[in-house]
């Protein structure tokens, strides 16, 4: 029986446009589903129990996570935050786990109100990663997008994420691919590299 993946999207995005992925997922012998939230209008919390409550559904069935940038930020807490979740993995694709310095930068800048009510998180990043659950992490590095200009990143970066603020101790394996930072939603090398972590918890078996 396929194993179920959860998909969600990444900042100011619907569900549909994680389609793609979606396809390339159930190629890959996986049973892929569209998880969608609000990333603006409601505190993210509230998509973290919406998560929880979709994952308590499978009972110990194993259901994985594939999530895109703000996404990833709220798998993971999700995963922090509830107990006894069904077991599987999670891929965050160009998810500023230590934080981003883009978010702050248009906070700083009087230009916070982009992010909505999902700012907070995304400029803060997460304390820790889920003990019962590895996670992967993949990076962009065509620099493409306006984050830079708010940024100022120092090395690699997707235009919206620098690599290194997408690892954070304890993952179980990272990747950097020549993505911009929507790419990844939409790259057939994520999708790729996250059906090997979804099976083997590596990305390059």
């Amino acid at each position: 029986m396929p194993e179920t993946v959860l998909i969600l999207h990444g900042l100011m995005m619907r569900s549909p446009a994680m389609l793609p992925l979606a396809s390339r997922l159930r190629r890959r012998g996986f049973e892929p589903r569209l998880f969608g939230y609000s990333t603006l209008w409601q505190n993210p919390a509230k998509a973290m129990e919406k998560l929880a409550m979709r994952l308590y559904a499978y009972g110990d069935q194993p259901v994985h996570l594939v999530a895109h940038s703000l996404g990833g930020l709220v798998a993971v807490e999700t995963l922090n935050r509830y107990q006894q979740l069904p077991p599987g993995r999670l891929v965050c694709l160009g998810s500023p786990l230590a934080g981003s310095t883009a978010a702050r930068g248009l906070f700083d800048r009087g230009l916070g109100f982009v992010s909505g009510r999902s700012g907070p998180l995304l400029r803060g990043g997460l304390i820790q990663l889920p003990e019962k659950h590895q996670v992967g992490a993949i990076a962009g590095s065509r620099s493409l997008g306006m984050g830079k200009y708010f940024g100022h990143f120092d090395g690699l970066n997707d235009g919206t994420v620098a690599v290194w603020e997408t690892r954070m101790p304890g993952l179980g394996d990272h990747a950097v691919i020549p993505s911009s930072h929507s790419g990844l939603a939409f790259s057939p090398l994520a999708a790729e590299l996250a059906a090997n972590f979804l099976e083997t918890g590596h990305f390059r078996p």
